[in-house]
């Protein structure tokens, strides 16, 4: 899904990263169904937290769009990542084995961080930089998406996680959004562009680095 513009480099220096999140134990496990559930169930859990915070960041991105047509991308972005968190996770939690009730935990340390990268960038950046700082988690997603559907999962709440982001409808959004990275890249100066660059890279980062910490099931250690 990539061309020659900016997108384009940008996935060939986060491909090491994202060759890593393909083979985290934390993926294996969901496409063989071995992952323990309670570690699927922090991994959605702390996705709650995040896409709160990622929605808000897509609402400041598109507060800096050119036109109505990147306005109504961003927005819509925005609004389907709550439905996800209202509806999408609420199925998901459900489907798991009840592991008695318990209260919700608050946001991890490599949630927080994640969360505090996508405001500062959406809020004080450029419209590239807010662009490139929110590309990781759509892209990944559907990239990581695709190949956990080619590859399936016996457990039923796994595949319906995987049947979300590997989808065409996704699909269709995430080509949307490279072709507007790769428009404002175009125009951007060469320090604009390296930023954007570089800001993608630790986005991918920090998407392994959220299933990792599901994976460990990360908590405060004081």
């Amino acid at each position: 899904m990539t061309g020659g513009g900016l997108t384009g480099e940008m996935w060939s220096h986060a491909l090491p990263t994202f060759e890593a999140i393909i083979a985290h134990p934390f993926l294996a496990g969901v496409t063989d169904g071995s992952l323990d559930a309670e570690r699927f169930r922090h991994f959605v859990m702390q996705d709650s937290h995040y896409l709160e915070a990622y929605a808000r960041g897509l609402t400041l991105a598109a507060a800096k769009a050119r036109t109505g047509q990147e306005l109504e991308l961003l927005t819509g972005s925005a609004s389907r990542a709550i439905a996800a968190e209202q509806t999408l996770h609420r199925e998901l939690l459900d489907g798991l084995p009840s592991s008695g009730p318990a209260a919700a935990p608050g946001a991890t340390p490599t949630t927080m961080a994640y969360r505090d990268f996508i405001l500062a960038n959406t809020a004080l950046g450029s419209f590239g930089e807010a662009l490139a700082s929110v590309l990781a988690c759509f892209w990944v997603y559907w990239e990581a998406g695709k190949i956990l559907l080619a590859r399936g999962s016996p457990n039923a709440v796994y595949q319906r996680w995987i049947d979300a982001y590997g989808g065409d409808e996704y699909g269709e959004t995430v080509a949307a959004v490279l072709e507007l990275v790769d428009s404002v890249g175009a125009n951007a100066s060469a320090r604009e562009r390296a930023r954007m660059l570089a800001l993608f890279a630790i986005g991918a980062r920090y998407e392994w680095r959220f299933w990792d910490a599901a994976w460990r099931r990360e908590s405060w250690p004081v």
